[in-house]
């Protein structure tokens, strides 16, 4: 286990130093990579991994409100398993809500359309999609719907939410330097 987690830290290294523009990158770059590791050790997990045409990694989602709510956080876009691009979520939401929260939340694109689709800005996700919150064994019978499967895995805070609203997503292609 010490033997992946080095190799992975080197990996990290080395592609943030290629690709990376900034320290803030840099950043979600390292915690988009310790979530992945932390995600793949979950039941179930790894058949996304290794089925997916890309995924986009959110480490460190910032959710709160009180009935109107929003959040935001940065994210990496991995094809193939390596890191391609940056990505930003936006949420807003009304409804019945309360409280604040800290969550990852991943997102998987099955076809190269659905991947596509972000990396154009096309996509969203709309109030009638479902995020799975990641649990013991939840995603071992999790499935895609219309080309995309979504996971959160709450990190910390506590939050009361009946709301309907949208996430919007941006993308930026990494330059080599």
């Amino acid at each position: 286990m010490k033997i992946k987690t080095i190799l992975a830290t080197l990996l990290l290294v080395v592609s943030a130093n290629v690709f990376a523009q900034n320290e803030k990158d840099k950043e979600v770059m390292a915690d988009a990579e310790k979530a992945k590791m932390e995600l793949k050790e979950m039941d179930g997990m790894n058949r996304f991994f290794d089925n997916s045409t890309g995924y986009v990694i959110f480490p460190n989602v910032g959710k709160g409100g009180l009935i109107v709510g929003g959040a935001s956080g940065n994210g990496v876009l991995y094809e193939n398993g390596m890191a391609k691009g940056m990505a930003s979520l936006k949420k807003v939401d009304v409804g019945l809500q309360a409280g604040g929260q800290a969550l990852t939340e991943i997102i998987f694109f099955e076809t190269e359309e659905s991947l596509k689709d972000f990396k154009d800005g096309n996509y969203e996700l709309s109030a009638n999609a479902t995020a799975i919150a990641l649990d013991k064994g939840i995603a071992a019978n999790a499935n895609y719907k219309d080309g995309v499967a979504v996971f959160t895995k709450p990190k910390k805070g506590l939050m009361a939410d009946l709301s309907i609203g949208g996430q919007k997503f941006e993308y930026d292609e990494m330059q080599k330097k």
